[in-house]
């Protein structure tokens, strides 16, 4: 599947096959210490707002990619 922003999509697949190796070799066999792919993913995320900016997809009060910092009132 490619990325909202063509610019992106390279980033993507190189994340998304970090993340599968790390999942299926360290996670699924108890080493759950660390996420190596976390730089990949912080590059690809920066990538894809930018091409959301760019390409002015509204995406006011919606959380993606991540966690906001911030919980809404009245969750726990």
């Amino acid at each position: 599947m490619n990325s909202v922003g063509e610019a992106c999509t390279d980033m993507k697949r190189e994340y998304d096959q970090c993340f599968n190796r790390w999942f299926a070799e360290k996670f699924l066999k108890g080493d759950g210490s660390g996420d190596p792919c976390t730089d990949l993913f912080k590059r690809y995320q920066q990538c894809v707002q930018k091409a959301i900016k760019e390409k002015e997809i509204p995406i006011e009060g919606l959380e993606f990619m991540g966690h906001s910092k911030e919980k809404p009132e009245g969750s726990s």
